[in-house]
């Protein structure tokens, strides 16, 4: 019987029976989607371990959260972090592809280093803990539509992306691990500043039609995205969580399923903005100031068949509702 015919989607109270006593490491907790995911943790009554480098704001909830100072980049990090874990959520990662450009050593410390120091330290538990690492869909082929394309990293972050997730597939066959990556669509939606603009392009257009200023598509803007509401985002890691043992060695493709072009999205932004504040909110086109990257170029539809096959999980969050929300929580932020 499939995981489909077992159950739709993973709800609130399924996760609360699986994640009840275990304990969870969560690195990059502070980040845009290590946020949401120990929001949704912090509803179980669970241990959650929050790696950051900076001190962590208390977290309401059942769960109780134990705050690890640390740079992923060292193996002394994860030698304390590892204890007694079932599952550990990886996010944390340099995720500018301009910053990768300009130091390649840089981003291979910290996109590559941080598994390798992780799979290291999970040598010496008699627990091993399942292992769900945060991937890019950009690791495949520009014009791609599903799991199975080529991989044809098309920048060094997802050159480096991509040898890591390699890594924990060949340990996950040698039985050293149980991993799994999930490729993760353009993820949006309320919560923290996205440090790399590249990574934050809708919430950024929300945030200045919010400001009242016009939104530059460059070029034709007939680029096709795939934008995956972070609730869908988190809800997707932890169903990973849940059933890794069944997806261990392999990757996953997460979004929507539906594709916008890069004009369509603006505009809709612009609409939703106008009918919340009742101003008209420009779209203009303009010429980029630098030639588009193969990155920025790019058309991909996710198709997650394979992973709700697995896991049951389903996007929930359409567009439109989920630029409502979003705006919705940056206006209250600023009020």
């Amino acid at each position: 019987m499939s995981a489909t015919a077992l159950r739709s989607t993973p709800d609130a109270a399924t996760g609360a029976r699986f994640y009840a006593g275990k304990r969870v490491v969560v690195t990059g907790a502070l980040g845009f989607l290590g946020t949401r995911i120990v929001r949704m943790l912090a509803d179980f009554d669970c241990e959650v371990v929050r790696i950051a480098r900076r001190a962590a704001p208390a977290q309401a909830g059942r769960a109780r959260m134990i705050d690890i100072a640390g740079d992923v980049r060292d193996r002394a990090t994860w030698t304390r972090a590892l204890d007694h874990v079932d599952i550990v959520f990886h996010l944390a990662a340099q995720t500018g592809a301009v910053e990768a450009e300009a130091d390649r050593h840089a981003d291979f410390e910290s996109n590559v280093r941080p598994v390798l120091h992780l799979l290291d330290a999970c040598a010496g538990l008699a627990l091993v803990p399942g292992l769900v690492f945060a991937g890019s869909v950009t690791q495949a082929r520009s014009a791609s539509a599903n799991g199975g394309a080529p991989d044809n990293p098309q920048s060094v972050y997802d050159e480096h992306k991509l040898a890591a997730e390699r890594r924990l597939e060949e340990r996950s066959r040698d039985g050293a691990v149980r991993a799994a990556t999930l490729r993760l669509s353009n993820v949006y939606g309320p919560g923290p500043r996205s440090s790399a603009p590249v990574r934050g392009v809708l919430n950024e257009m929300i945030r200045k039609a919010l400001g009242g200023e016009p939104l530059t598509v460059y070029g034709s803007g007939a680029f096709v995205r795939d934008y995956l509401h972070v609730t869908d985002a988190a809800r997707a890691f932890l169903a990973a969580g849940e059933f890794v043992d069944r997806l261990s060695e392999g990757h996953y493709v997460v979004g929507s399923g539906v594709g916008h072009t890069i004009e369509a999205a603006f505009n809709l932004v612009a609409d939703r903005v106008a009918a919340r504040t009742g101003r008209a909110v420009r779209v203009v086109h303009a010429d980029p100031p630098h030639p588009l990257s193969a990155l920025q170029t790019r058309s991909f539809v996710a198709d997650a068949l394979r992973f709700r096959a697995a896991t049951g999980w389903r996007p929930e969050w359409t567009l439109a509702a989920g630029i409502d929300q979003t705006l919705e929580e940056m206006a209250c932020a600023s009020s």
